[in-house]
Parts: structure tokens; C-alpha cells; sequence
């Protein structure tokens, strides 16, 4: 993927600070990235971005393709003269260092109705065609995320599989009716996915000129409440009345003594590869468009995945199913080139997820976190690392290393202590120096440790379904002696690459 040592944050939009409730795509996103570049990093690492259901978690997505409206930058709308300033009252809120996911989504709606309405009548020509020409490349996949999302509405937010039959099954007359009668909600919908797409790309491309490559992540599974199941059922494996046969989970692993039971829908691998892989290569490509490089969340589960029966309280029941990994690469890497995609391989990793993402030349992932039990041969242990590999002190499944550490036993800790040397009052720092000083090429670090905060600021506990997805830095919170000393240490282990 790359043959330079590289540096970056993980922080999703939504941690941004501004008075609006939630970060977006707007000035705040614009000066994260101003401090990127003069504390030398060369990445910016962000959480799935499409539209969240309830628990709001970006890895829950009514869409493989879409975008999350609520990260569109209102003030943006304000500019473009699509609403008016006072319009924006209802939508402010004081920045508590929190996400209230509630107050976000209810403020949203009568400011994105009036803009939709504004642009059908006052827009220019030129914006207008800019937008037809929007939907004409996307159709693909927007058509029917704008029409499953205007039928959601209707039907007071009701998941797909408990609608009606004759539209939960797509009868065609159904799907006329539907088309017709809610047309102008489903162009709302549209509307609203051109506007944070165009923002989103102003700010990727504003990164790329200061020499910092935006690292997106595709979560392996789709919700089985998406656009993606119900207009593509043939692609999951879902029995003759669209129901779930299996659903998507993990064993129990370090994160969780139950395993996970994610509740999405499985692909259905003979039908993908009889087409060629179609529906997974155009997903990649879409979302190569929104970042430099992608990460591919649960990787492992394109080798094997674990299959839960429908119905099962926890995810210990499942069983391992082989994938067709190898003939899903070579498609993707005859069709697209070899692509920067970034395995995620933690968890359960047998033999055979190592020789694909080696086969591939895909770097794999080592967590700081991992690496101070009591075994000499741990593998997340840094002088184990090989250079194709992305160090992180920790993911958004894991604790702060402050939230980590304050937690250890007193064994564990002294020999983080005695591998790490003269630790002192900086405990975060000492980790991060361990990243970056690591053979790994590439170093992500999330920004609840360069601010070292501890376990309140944690971004997500695997297998809990509330109070996650939360956390926001607030405005003057990050300091630029935080930016100094990530400079300093880019500078001292070689991550730093001037454009």
C-alpha cells in the first residue's frame, strides 16, 4: 500500500466540536485537518459515515453507500441561501462534550424540509443539473435507499421486514404505487445525499491538498433493516419470506466472554460469485471515492464467518462457513487494480485470514493495548511487528490507554513499566512513542489519547447497546503543544512527508 512510514488520528466527524450537537462536515472539519497538517501527520482516520438506526452505531447503517444527513454543515445551507439564520436556533446546542442523538435527528427535519424546498425553487440551473447528474451516477444504489427511506417514514420508522407484504417483498405494483405517491420525499432523500456528498468531497479533497490521506472503514456486513437487503435480498442469505436464515456474530474473544451477536444479514457467497462479485465491487469503489485508503472491519469474515441462527440469544451457538476470499480478490484486483484496503484481523485469526491478507499484501492491525499479559510471545507485542502492519494504541472498541491503564493489575503494569522504561505523568505519550516507534508503517493514534483522557471519553464498549458513539472534544480542548510533540516524535521516527 505504501512503502513510507506514516502517522494519523482516528477521529470520527462526530467528535468534532461546534454549537450544532454533533460535529459535521463543516469549518470544524476544515481546522481538524489545519491541525493535522502542522503537527505532521499524513492521515486522518474516520468510522463508517452512512446513516445510523437506533443505538446510532456507524457500523448499524441503513445504507452501504449512503451518508449520514446529520453531518451535513448547516451553515453551508445558510451560504448557499437555501435557509435563513434564524432558522438555525432550533438546531443549536451547547457542545456538553457529548452526542444527544435525540435532540440531533428532531432538529434536523424542518431545517432540511425548507432547504429542499428553497433549492427546487431558487437554485440555479447549473446546481440543479449538477444534481441530476448526481443521482444519474448513483442511481445504482440511491434510487432505492431514497425510496426505502421516504417508505420508512411512512410507515413511523417500522424496520423493512415488518412492513406490508406486498411492499416487504417488492411486488412490482407495490413498488410503483410507493414510487409515485411518495416521489417527492424520495427526492428529498436524494437531495439530501448530493449535499453531504459535495460536502464531504470538499473536505477530502481540502486534506489531500495538505498532504493528508483520509483512511475510510467499511464495516464486512449490512444491517438487515438497510436499503441493501431489502432491494438486493438475492445477495443475503434470506429464506423464500425474506427472514434471516443465519445472522452475523463472532465467538467469544477478548472483547466479550458471549462473543458478539451483530444481528446482520450474511452474504450469500454462491450468488456473488456467480455475478462476479458485481455488488462487492461497486461497494469498494464507491466508497474509494470517499476515502484514500479503507479499512475493512472484520476482515476475517471474508475467509470465514460466523454464522448465528436466527433467533439465537447469544452469538456462542454459531459456526464458522468458508467464504471465497481468494476469487473475491483477484475479481476486486482485476477490476479495480490492488487497492489500499487495510484488514482489520483482530479477534479469532486462524491461518488461513493471515495467508489471504499476505496473498494480497494487506497490512494487518496490531493494538498497543493487546500486548502486556503475561506472555513472552505475545504477537502484539511491538518488536513482533512487521513493517505492512497499522499500529494503534487502541480502536474504538477499546478503553483510552488512560481508561486502560487505570484499570491493570499491578502485574500487568509493571511490565508495560519495564518494556516502556521511565513512563512518569505521561502515560499516553509513552504509548504513543511505542506506536511510532514501531516497525509498522503506518501509526493511527485516537485522539482521546494525544488529549489524554480517560475511560468517560471511551468511543464504544463491544456488545452494550446504549451510551456509545457519544464522546465530542470541546472547542479549545486540543492544545497545539499536543500538535509540538506529534511533530517531534513524526519528525524523530520518519512519519513526517512534506508534499
Amino acid at each position: 500500500m505504501t512503502n513510507q512510514r506514516l502517522g494519523g488520528i482516528l477521529l470520527h466527524p462526530t467528535s468534532l466540536p461546534n454549537e450544532f450537537g454533533i460535529g459535521t462536515f463543516g469549518t470544524e472539519c476544515f481546522a481538524f485537518i489545519d491541525f493535522l497538517e502542522r503537527a505532521g501527520q499524513n492521515l486522518w482516520q474516520v468510522l463508517p459515515l452512512g446513516p445510523t438506526g437506533p443505538g446510532d452505531s456507524p457500523y448499524q447503517s441503513y445504507s452501504a453507500y449512503a451518508l449520514n444527513p446529520v453531518l451535513i454543515d448547516l451553515n453551508h445551507l445558510v451560504n448557499k441561501g437555501l435557509i435563513g439564520q434564524s432558522d438555525l436556533r432550533e438546531a443549536k446546542m451547547e457542545n456538553s462534550g457529548k452526542v444527544d442523538y435525540g435532540f440531533v435527528n428532531g432538529s434536523r427535519e424542518n431545517i432540511f424540509s425548507k432547504a429542499y424546498k428553497s433549492f427546487r425553487a431558487i437554485a440555479p440551473e447549473s446546481d440543479k443539473k449538477t444534481l441530476a447528474e448526481f443521482e444519474a451516477k448513483h442511481s445504482y444504489w440511491l434510487d432505492d435507499y431514497a425510496i426505502f427511506m421516504a417508505i420508512k417514514e411512512q410507515m413511523g420508522g417500522l424496520p423493512w421486514y415488518e412492513w406490508p407484504d406486498d411492499i416487504r417483498l417488492r411486488k412490482p405494483e407495490a413498488l410503483t404505487k410507493y414510487s409515485i405517491d411518495l416521489a417527492s420525499r424520495a427526492g428529498y432523500h436524494k437531495f439530501l445525499q448530493f449535499v453531504a456528498n459535495c460536502q464531504w468531497m470538499d473536505v477530502k479533497s481540502y486534506a489531500n491538498q495538505k498532504n493528508i490521506q483520509v483512511i475510510g472503514d467499511i464495516p464486512l456486513y449490512v444491517s438487515f433493516d438497510s436499503s441493501d437487503a431489502w432491494a438486493n435480498p438475492e445477495v443475503f442469505m434470506l429464506d423464500e419470506n425474506l427472514d434471516p436464515e443465519f445472522v452475523a456474530g463472532v465467538p467469544p474473544d477478548f472483547f466479550s466472554e458471549d462473543g458478539q451477536l451483530w444481528g446482520n444479514v450474511l452474504f450469500k457467497w454462491d450468488y456473488l460469485k456467480e455475478t462476479g462479485f458485481d455488488w462487492w465491487i461497486k461497494r469498494i469503489s464507491h466508497n474509494l471515492e470517499l476515502a484514500d485508503i479503507i479499512r475493512i472491519d472484520h476482515f476475517r469474515g471474508l475467509i470465514a464467518f460466523w454464522a448465528v441462527p436466527f433467533g439465537a440469544k447469544t452469538a456462542k451457538d454459531g459456526n464458522w462457513i468458508e467464504a471465497p476470499a481468494d476469487e473475491l480478490f483477484e475479481m476486486i484486483n482485476a477490476k479495480l487494480g490492488k487497492l489500499p484496503i487495510i484488514a482489520e484481523d483482530l479477534g479469532v485469526i486462524t491461518p488461513d485470514v493471515d495467508a489471504v491478507r499476505e496473498k494480497f499484501n494487506l497490512p494487518g492491525m496490531k493494538i498497543l493495548q493487546f500486548a502486556f499479559d503475561d506472555s513472552v510471545s505475545n504477537p502484539y507485542l511491538p518488536h513482533f511487528y512487521e513493517q505492512n502492519s497499522v499500529v494503534y494504541t487502541g480502536t474504538h472498541d477499546n478503553d483510552t490507554v488512560i481508561g486502560w491503564y487505570n484499570a491493570l493489575d499491578s502485574d500487568v503494569k509493571l511490565k508495560l513499566h519495564k518494556y516502556a522504561g521511565s513512563i512518569g505523568n505521561d502515560l499516553h505519550w509513552t504509548m504513543i512513542r511505542l506506536a511510532w516507534a514501531s516497525v509498522s508503517r503506518i501509526a493511527v493514534i485516537p485522539l482521546q489519547d494525544v488529549l489524554g483522557l480517560d475511560t468517560k471519553s471511551r468511543m464504544n464498549i463491544p456488545g452494550t447497546l446504549s451510551n456509545n458513539w457519544q464522546w465530542r472534544f470541546l472547542e479549545g480542548q486540543l492544545h497545539e503543544e499536543y500538535g509540538v510533540k506529534l511533530l517531534e516524535l513524526s519528525t524523530l521516527y520518519n512519519r513526517i512527508h512534506p508534499a
